[in-house]
């Protein structure tokens, strides 16, 4: 009896999602790890507004923020499942296609300009197709931001200062490596599981943009906040490349303008509140200093040895975006 309760719910649901079929628009469900507040957070549900307006009333997109659909590695199965129509990673990808791991490198892109420039000649010719051959399509390339580093110990001046630092990091192997030759601890979590760890001492210190340290309320359970911006994440706007398909084509047509449309509107946003989330952080209490960036710098060059040897064509991706820095 329960089994058959349970196909009618289904199959109801089913209905009701169908255009024409029932009294709901088609939800096109867009998950993120972002809270109220964060980038994630205010780029998805700008796209949702825009997306919504145009494309009539047999589809919606409907946000889904806070890891309320599950972690990143979580939904980038869901996606291939059919499960979930948009997710924003950034770190992860790297997980997916080895050669995302170029944006992992630290000190590697210059700014927001810098990044456009390589979203042109490198992501969307060469990664685009790689993260095809996997299953996904990127519709659009968003921004999680330049990271920084808090913990409970002391400020972070040099590489040296973090040695035995319990530090979260995303679940991706060049961030891990990277802490690792630096002489940190690092340990690869949820994002939604971080402020619990923070709070109870299991990790000293963890790193992020500004605007999700402040969305995520590290500031509450963190006492220094160093500017290192070791390294800056794109955030990609996947979907599965099969369940994509499926969509009609003036709907597909009308979601990935719009992802495109959006990137002025995040670039904009996060550099609005890099600005404003400093004088807010301090007035949490959070003790602030500027790293000295040349040390970390100095301590890179194994990291990059090592991109280069256990990804093919590593080096020469990273020559390439060096290379579209310098044009700036």
């Amino acid at each position: 009896m329960k089994m058959i309760k349970t196909a009618f719910v289904t199959a109801s649901l089913a209905l009701s999602m169908t255009p024409g079929l029932g009294m709901a628009q088609t939800e096109l469900q867009f998950g993120h790890v972002g809270n109220p507040g964060s980038l994630f957070d205010t780029s998805a549900n700008e796209f949702a507004k825009r997306a919504n307006e145009r494309l009539g009333d047999d589809y919606e997109v409907q946000v889904y923020g806070s890891s309320q659909l599950g972690g990143d590695s979580s939904m980038m199965q869901k996606l291939k499942l059919g499960q979930l129509t948009f997710t924003l990673p950034s770190t992860v990808m790297s997980s997916v296609v080895d050669e995302f791991g170029l944006f992992e490198m630290p000190y590697l892109i210059q700014d927001r300009d810098h990044m456009k420039r390589v979203i042109e000649e490198v992501l969307e010719p060469d990664l685009y197709p790689l993260a095809e051959e996997e299953g996904y399509k990127i519709l659009a390339v968003w921004e999680n931001g330049f990271r920084q580093i808090t913990n409970n110990q002391r400020p972070i001046n040099t590489p040296e200062d973090l040695d035995g630092l319990k530090l979260r990091t995303p679940k991706g192997e060049w961030r891990v490596r990277m802490f690792e030759e630096y002489g940190a601890n690092p340990s690869p979590m949820a994002l939604s599981e971080v402020f619990t760890a923070l709070q109870t001492g299991t990790m000293d210190g963890q790193e992020n943009p500004l605007v999700q340290i402040y969305s995520q309320k590290f500031q509450e359970v963190q006492d220094y906040l160093s500017m290192t911006n070791h390294v800056y994440t794109p955030a990609y706007v996947v979907v599965s490349k099969s369940h994509w398909e499926d969509l009609p084509e003036d709907v597909r047509d009308v979601l990935e303008e719009t992802a495109q449309e959006v990137q002025d509107f995040v670039y904009e946003t996060a550099a609005k509140q890099d600005e404003e989330l400093l004088s807010e952080m301090e007035a949490a209490g959070m003790q602030i200093n500027e790293a000295d960036k040349q040390a970390f710098i100095d301590a890179s060059g194994p990291v990059y040895e090592l991109f280069d040897e256990e990804v093919e064509g590593g080096g020469d991706l990273v020559d390439r975006v060096l290379a579209l820095g310098e044009e700036g």
